[in-house]
């Protein structure tokens, strides 16, 4: 399609998104509130996204009379996880805007092929090995162990990840993953992991949110901050022209987050992407001026993409299923009287009808004048829900 194609908000002109999930239905909101009419593509009756999109899909991402409807009725069309199959997303790139392109989204799915663009960004990376034969698991450096063995693909929230320390053990590892095509990464000594979240317009605008600190526990998000506290403005800067190199070099379109590591020794190095927008920014609903979703709207339709503005400092939580029992396994509700009780918080739940250990249902994001005020609220916010504290 023409990098020329603008789509001005009107509720005749329909924008699509693959995938229900609530990053879908945060999409969907977003393209609402601009006007847009919406749909959905989700094999599930009752996705997040469906649920609140003006219509919804049932049928399975490849499905060819689905394929088929949904390019005859959008003006443009999104995805909101990066293990959609990219061929659907090439299926309709043949008749209307897809942003990202299919070929943007392979890539981030084969972590192989996201290490060999990152090199070709010239963006440093931890050292690591493709494992995809006998031979090639013979041939592993000695030096990348301990590390991390990672499915090349289908791997997300510290799914498909074992840690290996010895050679043993790393075959091990490969047999327990069934012996798929792996990427060995060598073990780095962290001291923070940090994201930044960019979109990129077909006239090739980069615009970023700042730089966020994130905290994971159990390979899951629990806590992102804004600002970074533990980033200097030479550190922002430097992977802020980081994402925008990746991003360019892929021809990207759309929002794009990427995970980097900063290293005891001062170093910066990345860990991976994902082609949309990411849990690490959902405090941007929030605490800018403009949200991530909100310019993944603006991206797929051709509008300008703003340079969003932190208007407020910010800590977001990630409220997963665990928080709906109580330590005996009952069910029960979180205290959410409590929770929005304290200044500046703001509830976002998925409309999940039933929660189970780790699963994401929702997020709560703290604002405050201050960073200080931010993550006082936050640890109080926390501390009702018997979430850790300290952070």
């Amino acid at each position: 399609m023409t990098s020329k194609t603008l789509l001005l908000p009107a509720a005749t002109t329909t924008l699509g998104v693959i995938g229900g999930g609530q990053l879908g239905r945060m999409f969907v909101h977003a393209a609402q509130s601009l006007g847009f009419r919406t749909l959905v593509l989700d094999p599930d009756a009752a996705s997040p996204a469906g649920l609140v999109a003006h219509e919804h899909i049932c049928a399975d991402y490849l499905d060819e009379a689905a394929l088929t409807r949904m390019a005859a009725a959008c003006a443009a069309i999104t995805t909101e996880f990066e293990n959609v199959p990219a061929q659907a997303l090439d299926r309709l790139a043949h008749s209307k805007p897809v942003a990202p392109a299919g070929s943007c989204v392979a890539i981030c799915q084969d972590r192989a092929d996201e290490k060999a663009h990152f090199g070709a960004s010239g963006v440093a990376c931890a050292p690591y090995a493709v494992i995809d034969s006998e031979a090639a698991l013979a041939a592993v450096d000695s030096a990348l162990l301990p590390g991390i063995l990672k499915t090349a693909r289908m791997g997300y929230d510290g799914k498909g990840q074992i840690r290996v320390k010895t050679r043993e053990a790393l075959a091990a590892g490969w047999d327990e993953l069934k012996r798929v095509p792996c990427v060995l990464e060598q073990m780095l000594p962290l001291a923070l992991e940090l994201s930044v979240i960019v979109a990129r317009g077909r006239d090739g605008t980069v615009v970023q949110f700042p730089v966020q600190q994130n905290l994971h526990r159990d390979g899951i998000l629990a806590v992102t901050q804004v600002p970074a506290p533990g980033v200097s403005p030479a550190l922002a800067e430097q992977a802020s022209a980081a994402a925008a190199r990746i991003a360019s070099e892929m021809g990207y379109v759309g929002v794009l987050c990427i995970e980097f590591f900063l290293l005891q020794d001062g170093r910066l190095v990345v860990n991976e992407m994902a082609p949309r927008p990411h849990n690490s920014g959902h405090y941007t609903i929030n605490a800018c001026d403009v949200s991530q979703f909100e310019l993944q709207v603006r991206a797929m339709a051709g509008l300008p993409l703003n340079p969003p503005r932190l208007h407020s400092p910010t800590v977001m939580l990630n409220l997963l299923g665990d928080l709906w029992f109580d330590a005996q396994g009952n069910e029960r509700e979180p205290a959410w009287d409590r929770v929005l009780a304290i200044p500046g918080t703001h509830l976002h739940l998925y409309g999940k009808a039933s929660a189970r250990p780790g699963r994401k249902m929702g997020h709560l994001n703290i604002t405050a004048a201050t960073a200080e005020q931010a993550q006082q609220r936050a640890q109080a916010a926390a501390a009702v829900l018997s979430l850790p504290t300290e952070w």
